[in-house]
C-alpha cells in the first residue's frame, strides 16, 4: 500500500491514487465474516448485510465489485446491501471476500492515524443509524438506500486517513490551532483541494450506483432525501464532539423542519441526556 506524504497537483491525481489502492476493511469485519463463513449453511443474506453495513469500507468494496462486474442483463442499480448480497449469493460472496486486507494492518506503523480513522468510521456508523431513523420518520420509500448513502458520506475522510495519514493529520492540527478554521479551508491549505471536491469524483471512479451518487451530492441539498443524508452526517459529526457542540441548535432546527416534529420529540429520538434536553429546549436569551 502506497501512502501519500506530499500533496498531489489535482483532484484527478488524488482520485487516481486512491482508487488504485486495495481498500482495506476493519479487522472486526473480517472476524465476523469468518464466523458466518464457518456456519455458512445456516447463514442468510440479512446476517451478512448487517456485518457489511457496519463497516463503510466493506460496504464500498461490495458495491464497487457489483458495479465493476455488472451483468449485461442487469437493467437496474443495486443500491442496498441486502440486495447486493442476494445478487451475488452467499457462496460466491464468501469466495470473493476472503483474505481481506485490514485497516489495522495498513496503519500499524501509524497508531494515532488508526485511532482517528476508527473514530471517523464510528461516526459514519452513527450517521447511518440516524439517517435510518430520520428516513423512517419521513416515511421514505426506501430506508436502506438512505442508510447506505449516510454510511458512505465520510468515505473520503476515511480514505485520506488510510492512504494519506500525514497530510490528514496536518489538517486536524490546523483546525486544532484555529477553532474558527473551516474544514474545507484547512484541507485546501494542506491537500490543495477539499474533501468535497475529491468525494464525488472518487465515488464516480468507484462506479457507485447513480442513485447513491445523487444522494451524496451536496448541490442537491434541497431534495429531502439528500437533505436527510446531509443532516444525519452533520448531526453525527457534532454529537461526536458532545451535546454542548455549538452546531447542534442549527442541526435541530433543520431537522424539525425536515421531519416536521417538535423539538422535544426530536431530542427524545436522538437519545439526548436530561441536562442537554433542558438546555436545548430553552430558547436563547435575546442579545
Amino acid at each position: 500500500m502506497s501512502q501519500l506524504v506530499s500533496p498531489l497537483p489535482t483532484v484527478d491525481d488524488y482520485v487516481a491514487h486512491f482508487s488504485h489502492q486495495p481498500l482495506p476493511v476493519l479487522r472486526r469485519t473480517v472476524r465476523e465474516l469468518d464466523a458466518l463463513r464457518a456456519d455458512m449453511d445456516r447463514v442468510g443474506g440479512r446476517q451478512i448485510a448487517a456485518v457489511v453495513l457496519s463497516d463503510p469500507l466493506m460496504t464500498m468494496r461490495l458495491l464497487t465489485h457489483l458495479e465493476t462486474h455488472r451483468r449485461q442483463s442487469q437493467n437496474h442499480d443495486i443500491t442496498t446491501i441486502e440486495r447486493a448480497v442476494m445478487m451475488l449469493g452467499v457462496d460466491p460472496f464468501f469466495r470473493l471476500f476472503d483474505q481481506l486486507p485490514t485497516v489495522e494492518d495498513a496503519l500499524k506503523a501509524s497508531p494515532q492515524a488508526l485511532l482517528k480513522v476508527l473514530r471517523v468510521i464510528a461516526r459514519a456508523r452513527r450517521a447511518a443509524d440516524l439517517a435510518r431513523e430520520f428516513a423512517i420518520a419521513r416515511h421514505d420509500l426506501d430506508v436502506q438506500e438512505i442508510t447506505v448513502a449516510a454510511a458512505l458520506h465520510e468515505a473520503t475522510e476515511i480514505v485520506c486517513w488510510i492512504f494519506a495519514p500525514t497530510l490528514t493529520e496536518r489538517v486536524y492540527a490546523l483546525q486544532l490551532a484555529d477553532r474558527t478554521l473551516r474544514s474545507g479551508d484547512a484541507q485546501r491549505q494542506v491537500f490543495g483541494v477539499t474533501a468535497a471536491e475529491i468525494q464525488l469524483e472518487l465515488i464516480r471512479a468507484w462506479r457507485l450506483p447513480a442513485l447513491l451518487v445523487q444522494l451524496l451530492d451536496p448541490s442537491l441539498k434541497d431534495d429531502p432525501r439528500v437533505r436527510t443524508v446531509m443532516l444525519a452526517t452533520r448531526t453525527a459529526r457534532h454529537l461526536a464532539r458532545g451535546w454542548d457542540d455549538a452546531g447542534l441548535p442549527d442541526d435541530l432546527a433543520d431537522l424539525e423542519a425536515l421531519l416536521r416534529v417538535p423539538r422535544e420529540s426530536l431530542l427524545a429520538r436522538l437519545g439526548a441526556p436530561e441536562e442537554a434536553r433542558a438546555r436545548l429546549l430553552t430558547p436563547p436569551e435575546p442579545d
